[in-house]
């Protein structure tokens, strides 16, 4: 009796089904990225016809394009000593304010570079304590908890120079230097007291644009509560997709979603969107469609934008990780 050939059977998983919100995502995203390669030529005035994107303050397309993100990547990575704990050492410094002039004021007043092996916890939070008398420390793009119930001052910068002291002890640095993926950077950070996944999250990324690590954008996405709205709206079901998964299908389909709808989308100089641009999009989506698709909530159920468009006429030099390999040509 002849045995049976194995049966090999394949499973399909049950697709999102879209909402109108799905066709804006790509619209938004083209015309965004117009709007990145207008500035850059030198366009200063009638950058778009789209009278949300006139009006509003939405971010870069790409993550990495942003003026913060530029900023950490020039003047916090590859600006100082390139030892695994000293670029670590910046990075968190810099994320944890997520503040160019917080950044700069630091440096200003203590007067010379900031590098781990000259760190001072006395110093750094009375330079931190006159700033604050005058300016705001952190930006207003994400929240920061206090982590006042793990490191006990009722000072949240003092608490976040605690925390910075915590992961150097515990040898963060050389711990990311051996992680195989972003995902294990990203765990790694979990572990952190007062980091949830959304920050441990943008900090794993945010490193992985450092040579400490080989960990790649591609590996791992978590998705941010904005993303969540952004998926919320874009499509009436998940089908047997997750959140993530359906972060990964945009990443997919970017081409053909382009192509479909005519829209010649210029990448990051050959650069495809990856999985936390694409994430990054369902966030300012969400935002986008509070104005264009009222009548579709997300999760949260915010109805405003906060943020107006100013243009800020300072010029970009721009930088992007050398491991990229990218040719930037304005």
């Amino acid at each position: 009796m002849k045995n049976n050939p194995a049966i090999t059977i394949h499973i399909k998983k049950a697709l999102p089904q879209e909402t109108e919100v799905f066709d804006t995502y790509w619209e938004f995203a083209f015309e965004r990225q117009e709007i990145f390669f207008r500035r850059l030529s030198g366009t200063t005035t009638g950058l778009t016809c789209d009278p949300v994107l006139n009006k509003y303050r939405f971010t870069n397309v790409y993550r990495a394009s942003d003026r913060v993100s530029q900023f950490l990547i020039r003047h916090v990575i590859y600006s100082g000593p390139m030892e695994a704990e000293e670029l670590f050492f910046r990075v968190l410094l810099f994320k944890i304010f997520n503040k160019i002039e917080t950044w700069k004021g630091l440096k200003k007043n203590l007067g010379k570079p900031l590098k781990f092996r000259h760190y001072c916890f006395q110093r750094y939070s009375k330079i931190l304590a006159q700033m604050s008398q005058s300016e705001t420390l952190y930006s207003g793009a994400y929240i920061m908890p206090s982590g006042k119930s793990t490191f006990g001052s009722p000072c949240k910068f003092k608490n976040h120079l605690r925390m910075i002291e915590f992961m150097m002890k515990e040898r963060f640095p050389q711990q990311i230097t051996e992680a195989s993926s972003l995902g294990e950077v990203y765990r790694l950070l979990l572990k952190v007291p007062s980091i949830g996944p959304f920050l441990a999250y943008q900090y794993a990324v945010d490193l992985a644009y450092s040579p400490m690590t080989t960990a790649d954008e591609m590996d791992f996405v978590q998705p941010g509560p904005g993303a969540r709205d952004g998926i919320h709206k874009c499509f009436h079901t998940s089908g047997d997709y997750s959140e993530a998964d359906i972060i990964r299908y945009m990443v997919d389909r970017q081409e053909e979603e382009f192509a479909k709808r005519n829209f010649p989308f210029k990448t990051l100089w050959g650069r495809r969107l990856t999985l936390i641009d694409c994430q990054n999009l369902f966030c300012e989506v969400d935002k986008y469609a509070r104005i264009k698709h009222p009548q579709i909530r997300g999760v949260s159920g915010r109805k405003r934008i906060k943020q107006r468009f100013r243009l800020n006429p300072e010029p970009i030099d721009y930088l992007f990780p050398p491991k990229w390999a990218l040719t930037v040509n304005p």
